[in-house]
């Protein structure tokens, strides 16, 4: 499967920004879907939210959570990170990945097969 983030650019502190991540192929459901992000100047993609196959279950980091929400439409192959109340420190680059291992693996990077490029979301304080 292929991925496509979009959606980034700057907003300031406290406003709302909501970033679709496209798939390819036709198997998408099958698929538990999750969001990363790479702070400046550090090397680890952190998880972010993750959502199961159907959209049953989610999961969120703590640092995000109440603010930041993750869907999906299986039907547009497509995952969304909503993100309100934005922070300086939620600047990051934030990539969309997609789990073909078991749900309980939702939030740790190396298990992922599929990621997308990358789009960078910037906070102004």
């Amino acid at each position: 499967v292929q991925l496509q983030a979009s959606g980034g650019g700057l907003v300031q502190a406290g406003g709302s920004l909501k970033l679709p991540c496209g798939a390819s192929g036709h198997t998408f459901d099958s698929f538990t879907m999750g969001w990363f992000r790479r702070a400046p100047e550090k090397d680890r993609r952190v998880f972010v939210a993750g959502i199961s196959e159907r959209g049953r279950n989610t999961k969120y980091a703590d640092s995000v959570e109440g603010r930041f929400t993750i869907s999906r439409d299986n039907d547009k192959n497509t995952v969304y990170l909503e993100m309100d109340s934005l922070k300086a420190e939620d600047t990051a680059v934030y990539y969309c990945a997609a789990l073909s291992e078991p749900y309980r693996w939702v939030a740790i990077p190396s298990k992922y097969a599929y990621w997308g490029q990358g789009t960078l979301v910037t906070v102004s304080s």
